[in-house]
């Protein structure tokens, strides 16, 4: 069975990734599972720098099939911040819930219409020297006013989706899996992975 090396030492990130990618062949190990790795230094300005560079150097170090994935939180009337920065808004090591408060406390006052806010991610397929593929995924939603829900991660608690009246954080995994940024960017890598 083929070996997927997913750059990441972000347990949840993980699961949700091997959950979006358990039809396919493969094995899928992560970080963690070789703890000898430099870490890589996520100081790109976009999404897609930061994928790029996570795959790349990874698959360099370890000689095998790497999916660099970076994704975040763009809140339109803060300039499409958190961005990139997104793990650590709240500063270096923050929790989701540090975060999170930090961004309600910034969207404080701000009428619910007016909340409209994006996941974006990108994910990068790469061996050696080489980029076989780079896709992209987002989804619209707006953020809620308190955090709702215990499933998923990240501002999951926070990220409303009008259609459901709920949160990632109160959607079933199943229903998040069909319309995730990152569920749309790896569906569009699936047809590679499947032949790797």
């Amino acid at each position: 069975m083929k070996e997927l090396l997913v750059a990441t030492r972000n347990k949840k990130k993980l699961e949700e990734i091997k959950d979006l990618l358990k039809n396919l062949p493969l094995k899928i190990t992560s970080l963690e599972d070789y703890p000898d790795i430099p870490s890589v230094e996520e100081d790109g300005t976009t999404f897609r720098s930061n994928a790029l560079k996570k795959a790349q150097a990874v698959a360099f170090y370890t000689k095998k099939l790497t999916l660099g994935e970076d994704s975040g939180l763009e809140v339109k009337i803060l300039g499409n911040q958190p961005g990139v920065y997104s793990a650590r808004f709240a500063g270096e090591g923050a929790t989701d819930e540090e975060n999170n408060r930090k961004l309600l406390k910034m969207l404080e006052g701000v009428p619910a219409k007016q909340r409209q806010a994006r996941y974006r991610s990108a994910a990068v397929l790469a061996i050696p020297r080489k980029t076989i593929a780079v896709a992209t995924g987002s989804c619209q939603g707006l953020i809620g006013l308190t955090p709702k829900g215990k499933n998923g991660f990240g501002y999951d608690p926070l990220f409303l989706i009008p259609r459901f009246q709920k949160t990632f954080g109160e959607l079933p995994s199943e229903i998040k899996s069909t319309m995730s940024h990152r569920s749309r960017a790896l569906k569009k890598l699936k047809g590679i992975l499947r032949k790797a």
